[in-house]
C-alpha cells in the first residue's frame, strides 16, 4: 500500500494579522505570542513527529503545483482572487471575517489548494492508494467570496470540480470531522447531486448559525447534505457512534468513487476552541472506519486534507495516530495524555443522551 503526503514548506510560511486568539488585537483586547490559533506549529510539529518516529519513511512525500486560476473559478468568481491577489501583493490584510493573510498570501493559499488537488488527483488515477494533504491554510469554510474561519479558499471544493471537470470522477462524498460546521463545502455543493457533504461538528461551535440537522439541501442537491451537530463534551464513545449509526450508512447509500475527509483535530481533549474530549485513539479509529467503508465502496480511493486542530500539543499526536491507520505503517506515536483523557471521558447518563440524539437524527435522515 502507497500512501502519499502532500505538503510544502511554504505553506507554514503563511501568516495572519494581529489577533489574540479570534479577537482583533486593539482597546481591551490585548496582544499574545502567537496571535491567531491557526498558526504553523500545529502541523510544522506534526511533520516533525513523523520524521522523529520514521512514519515519513513509510509514506510517499510528494509536492504539488498551486491551483491554477481556471481551477479556482469553478468556485469562486473572478473577482475574488483579483482582489485577494491584489491586496496580497500590498502586503496582505482581511477580505472575509477572521480570515486575515500577509504578504504572500494568495500564493500560498493557492499552493494549499494545489497540494489537495494534486493528491486528490493521484488517488484518482491511482498513482498512491491513499493520501493525506497538509494544506494550510486550510478550506472548509471559506464561501465561494467570503474566507472566513481562518480560510481563504475553498481547498476540497476546489480539487473536487478540477477531478469532476477532468472525468476523474462522477460522484465524490466528502466527510468533514472537524470541529466547526463545513459551512463553505455545504454551500457551494448544497443543491447539486453528485457531492455529497456531511460534517460532523459541535453545534453552534462556529459559525454559530448554520450547521443544523434539518439542512438536508436543496433542488437536485435534496438529500445529499447532512449535519450532525454534537453537544459538548460527546467523547470517544459518541462520535465513534456517531460514525458507525449515520456516516457509515450515508456512505454505503451514497456510493461515491471517491471520499474526502476534511480532516480537523480540533475536537480533542485539549483543543482551545471547543470542547469535544476526543483523543488521538478518536482520530485512529474513525480513519480506520471510513478507510474500511472506502475500500468497500470505491477500491479504496481515499484523501485526508488537513483543516483546524489548534492544540499545539496535541494535534501531531492525533495527526500520527490518523496517519497509522491509513498507511498501515508499522510505526507508533504513543500517546502521552491517553490515560488522561481515558478519565475524563463522559459517563453513561451522558452516552444515553448521545445515544437519544442520533437515534432523532436516524429518523430525520430516513425522510429527506
Amino acid at each position: 500500500m502507497t500512501t502519499g503526503f502532500y505538503w510544502d514548506e511554504r505553506c507554514f510560511w503563511h501568516g495572519g494579522g494581529n489577533y489574540a486568539l479570534t479577537l482583533p488585537v486593539g482597546g481591551l483586547v490585548q496582544p499574545i505570542f502567537g496571535g491567531l490559533p491557526e498558526n504553523p506549529e500545529t502541523k510544522r510539529r506534526l511533520l516533525n513527529l513523523m520524521r522523529v518516529t520514521g512514519l515519513d519513511r513509510h509514506l510517499s512525500m510528494r509536492g504539488g503545483e498551486p491551483a491554477t486560476e481556471a481551477e479556482l473559478a469553478r468556485v469562486h468568481p473572478r473577482s475574488y482572487p483579483s482582489e485577494f491577489r491584489s491586496l496580497s501583493a500590498q502586503g496582505g490584510g482581511e477580505l472575509g471575517l477572521r480570515a486575515p493573510f500577509g504578504q504572500d498570501g494568495y500564493e500560498i493559499a493557492a499552493l494549499s489548494a494545489g497540494l489537495a488537488r494534486t493528491a486528490l488527483f493521484d488517488v484518482l488515477k491511482g498513482a498512491v492508494d491513499n493520501a493525506y494533504a497538509l494544506s494550510r491554510p486550510p478550506g472548509h469554510h471559506c464561501l465561494p467570496e467570503f474566507p472566513n474561519g481562518f480560510c481563504l479558499l475553498a481547498n476540497i471544493s476546489i480539487a473536487i470540480e478540477a477531478a469532476l471537470a477532468e472525468g476523474l470522477a462522477e460522484r465524490v462524498a466528502v466527510v468533514d470531522w472537524d470541529v466547526h460546521h463545513g459551512n463553505g463545502t455545504e454551500a457551494i455543493f448544497y443543491d447539486r447531486s453528485e457531492v455529497l457533504t456531511i460534517s460532523v461538528h459541535q453545534e453552534h461551535n462556529y459559525p454559530l448559525d448554520t450547521g443544523d440537522a434539518e439542512d438536508r439541501g436543496a433542488g437536485a442537491g435534496l438529500g445529499t447534505n447532512m449535519n450532525i451537530p454534537l453537544p459538548p463534551g460527546t467523547g470517544h464513545r459518541g462520535y465513534l457512534a456517531a460514525f458507525d449509526r449515520l456516516v457509515l450508512p450515508a456512505l454505503e447509500d451514497f456510493r461515491p468513487d471517491c471520499i474526502i475527509v476534511a480532516c480537523g483535530y480540533d475536537a480533542s481533549a485539549f483543543d482551545p476552541l471547543a470542547q469535544m474530549m476526543a483523543s488521538a485513539d478518536t482520530y485512529r479509529c474513525l480513519t480506520a472506519r471510513v478507510k474500511e467503508v472506502a475500500e468497500d465502496l470505491c477500491d479504496g480511493r481515499l484523501m485526508l486534507v488537513h483543516e483546524g486542530g489548534y492544540s499545539e500539543v496535541y494535534v501531531p499526536f492525533c495527526g500520527h495516530a490518523a496517519l497509522e491507520a491509513l498507511s498501515n505503517a508499522p510505526v507508533t506515536a504513543p500517546d502521552p495524555m491517553a490515560d488522561t483523557v481515558a478519565t475524563r471521558q463522559p459517563g453513561p447518563r451522558h452516552d444515553r443522551m448521545i445515544d437519544e440524539l442520533l437515534s432523532d437524527l436516524e429518523d430525520l435522515f430516513g425522510n429527506p
